[in-house]
C-alpha cells in the first residue's frame, strides 16, 4: 500500500493565499470612497451588464473585484440574507457588520477547507445619516475583515493605487472631486480611461430611504 502524499499545513495555507492573490491581482481594480453626501464606488469595468458594484439594502452596498462568478454568487447570498433578516425583523436590523461577518466566516471556511479557494475580494458598505459615519468593511478572500475609513482600493495594483487616491484626498469633497479622483487613480499616469471604461455607483443620504444609485455614461458626463 502506497502512503499518501504529505503537505505541510503552513505550505497549503501559503499555496492557497499565493493562488488566491494572483487571481485577484490580474484584475481591474475598484475605488471606494467619501464625499459629502456618501460613499462613490468606481471600478475600470468596460462591461455593461456584468456589474462590480450592487445594491444589497436600503442603505448598503456590495462591491467585487476577482473572478466574476465567485463574486457574483456572494452579492446573491448577501442579498437573501439582508431580505430574510429584514423581513423577519425589521429593516433597520440589517447591517453591514452582520453582512460583512457572514461573508467572512463563508470565505474562510471555503479557504481553509475546500481544494481551491475564492479569487475575490468584497467590499461592503453602509451609510448613515450622519456624515463621515460611513462604514467601510472590506473582506478578503481568506475572510479576513478590515474596517476601512473613507479610501479602499481593491484588486489590481491596489497600493500604487491608494496612494495615488490618498495624495489627492480631502474630507467633504463633492461628487465631481471623488469621481475625478477615483478615475486618476485607476488610470495612472500613462493611461486615460473613458466615461464608458468605468462603472460608477453612489450610495447617496440625500435620496432618502433607497440610497443606492448606478451612475450610467451619460450621468458620468454631467458630474
Amino acid at each position: 500500500m502506497s502512503m499518501p502524499f504529505y503537505v505541510a499545513p503552513e505550505q497549503m495555507m501559503k499555496d492557497r493565499a499565493d493562488y488566491a492573490r494572483k487571481g485577484i491581482a490580474r484584475g481591474r481594480s475598484l475605488v471606494s470612497l467619501s464625499y459629502e453626501d456618501g460613499v462613490l464606488m468606481c471600478a475600470e469595468n468596460p462591461s455593461q451588464t456584468l456589474h462590480k458594484v450592487s445594491e444589497i439594502y436600503d442603505r448598503i452596498a456590495f462591491a467585487g473585484v476577482g473572478k466574476y462568478n465567485e463574486f457574483d454568487q456572494l452579492r446573491i447570498a448577501g442579498v437573501r440574507h439582508a431580505d430574510l433578516k429584514g423581513f423577519t425583523y425589521s429593516r433597520e436590523d440589517v447591517e453591514a457588520r452582520s453582512l460583512a461577518n457572514s461573508y467572512a466566516q463563508m470565505l474562510g471556511q471555503t479557504f481553509t477547507h475546500e481544494m481551491k479557494p475564492m479569487e475575490v475580494e468584497i467590499l461592503v458598505v453602509e451609510i448613515s445619516d450622519e456624515p463621515g459615519a460611513e462604514q467601510m468593511f472590506h473582506i478578503l478572500y481568506d475572510g479576513t475583515v478590515m474596517d476601512e475609513q473613507q479610501v479602499v482600493v481593491l484588486g489590481g495594483d491596489s497600493e500604487a493605487i491608494s496612494d495615488r487616491v490618498r495624495s489627492g484626498y480631502s474630507d467633504g469633497m463633492s461628487a465631481r472631486d471623488a469621481l475625478e479622483l477615483a478615475r486618476s487613480a485607476l488610470a495612472g499616469d500613462d493611461r486615460t480611461l473613458a466615461d464608458g471604461d468605468l462603472e460608477v455607483a453612489m450610495l447617496d443620504r440625500t435620496l432618502g430611504r433607497r440610497a443606492f444609485r448606478r451612475v450610467v455614461d451619460t450621468d458620468i458626463v454631467n458630474l
